[in-house]
């Protein structure tokens, strides 16, 4: 019954934003009332339920978001993500340039959360498309894939370390076979299923874009452009290296994890950006200043829809789904690799959260995967492959690619969902392949 009202709560939520045409924050906050009543909960838990939702989702990423923001418009505009666009197409060329963003996905998504690297590098693929004249999917798709992949698979991201935790799995073992698995559900989620929704429509939001074709004169140089933008990717990914070299109380590493925090490493990469990519080329503060406040108020209902999610995974969260989910498969006879991909998978569809959907599994798969009947480092994997599974409309992740593409909720769920779906199977293949080889 729990899992019915579940699918009747995230069938309502589409009705209301597709059929009716309300906006999506509003309908988030009325699925989410209704289906917490209809799960049994008190009234003020409800509530208490949607402000702590929405409290812990935007703690964090109201201010990776806002910087972000900030950071990505002072990038189209500098002319930096138009110098590094030019640069990779001259590298790769127009046939290759998948790959080159592949890569970068891959490369940035490794240190860094996947909040931090989309607002990061989503002024990139934006100037990309537009400098090239190809598709917004055809160059998006696989940028984002590989951001995705690592976010799941990859050690130092939360839930596979996390994971890797509990089980007392090794964390280089996981990493190598994270990247093995890693290898073809990028190829396959990210330039072969951009070619293939490439004449899908989507445009960017015209602040991160910046219509003007500027002179190679008007541009910073290629170093400056990329060291600033990456510089978050630099500072978290100099935290993890910090956290795995210095033991925990070491002055280093206290500094490296101060400043590689993501939202401090955003901070520092927009002070940066403001002096290198806009007072030392002659632009006013108070010009950019305006376009920065500029920048910020056109995420702000992107912020609210995120919020929105937040709370409806929370009462999800609270009313007890999880654990009725998971009762339902853990008494299964399938093989612990399977069982576990499909139990994270099916928390992953309800909930909305791949960090809860991983983590949740892994509490109720604990004593399994340390009994030593299943490798460990396999079963992180297969968690983490099942928690990317179907993303949609109770995840953050589908509304920040709605909105920052201007896509409709059908064509997200055609790209967003499907790539994630293709994500998550190709990954539990690739772990069923490497357990039969090892």
């Amino acid at each position: 019954m729990p899992l019915l009202l579940v699918l009747l709560g995230i069938l309502l939520l589409l009705v209301l934003i597709i059929v009716f045409k309300i906006n999506a924050f509003i309908s988030f906050i009325i699925v989410s009332i209704l289906l917490g009543i209809s799960e049994g909960m008190e009234l003020p838990k409800v509530i208490s339920s949607i402000q702590q939702g929405i409290g812990e989702t935007l703690g964090l990423l109201v201010l990776i978001l806002g910087f972000g923001a900030m950071l990505g418009k002072i990038v189209a505009d500098s002319g930096a993500a138009q110098r590094i666009a030019s640069k990779l197409t001259a590298l790769f060329g127009i046939k290759n340039i998948q790959w080159a963003l592949v890569l970068t996905g891959f490369i940035v998504g490794i240190p860094m959360f996947y909040n931090v690297g989309f607002v990061v590098l989503i002024p990139l693929v934006f100037t990309v498309a537009a400098s090239t004249g190809l598709s917004l999917m055809y160059v998006g798709i696989p940028l984002l894939a590989s951001l995705s992949v690592t976010h799941g698979f990859l050690p130092p991201h939360p839930s596979p370390t996390a994971i890797a935790a509990m089980f007392g799995a090794d964390i280089g073992k996981t990493m190598g076979y994270g990247i093995l698995t890693s290898i073809p559900a990028i190829i396959i989620a990210g330039p072969i299923f951009g070619r293939i929704i490439r004449n899908i429509k989507a445009s960017p939001i015209k602040e991160f874009l910046n219509p003007k074709v500027l002179k190679d004169e008007e541009m910073p140089g290629i170093w400056t452009s990329v060291l600033v933008t990456l510089l978050p990717v630099i500072l978290i990914g100099a935290a993890s290296i910090s956290a795995l070299i210095f033991p925990e109380g070491n002055k280093v590493r206290l500094i490296t994890g101060f400043i590689g925090d993501p939202v401090v490493a955003m901070l520092l990469s927009l002070l940066m950006a403001i002096y290198f990519l806009g007072l030392s080329k002659g632009r006013k503060m108070a010009d950019i200043m305006d376009s920065l406040a500029h920048s910020v108020s056109s995420i702000t209902m992107i912020l609210l829809i995120i919020a929105g999610a937040g709370g409806f995974k929370q009462v999800l969260v609270n009313s007890g789904v999880s654990d009725n989910i998971a009762g339902l498969l853990e008494k299964s006879s399938i093989s612990p690799l399977l069982l576990a991909w499909m139990i994270s998978a099916l928390l992953r569809i309800c909930v909305g959260s791949a960090t809860v959907a991983g983590l949740t599994t892994a509490g109720i798969l604990l004593p399994l995967a340390t009994s030593g009947a299943v490798n460990k480092e396999l079963m992180v994997l297969a968690i983490g492959a099942g928690s990317l599974m179907l993303s949609h409309v109770n995840d953050t992740g589908f509304w920040m690619f709605k909105e920052y593409f201007n896509m409709s909720v059908k064509d997200t769920l055609l790209t967003w969902s499907v790539m994630e779906t293709i994500v998550s199977i190709t990954g539990l293949i690739g772990v069923l392949v490497i357990n039969m080889i090892i």
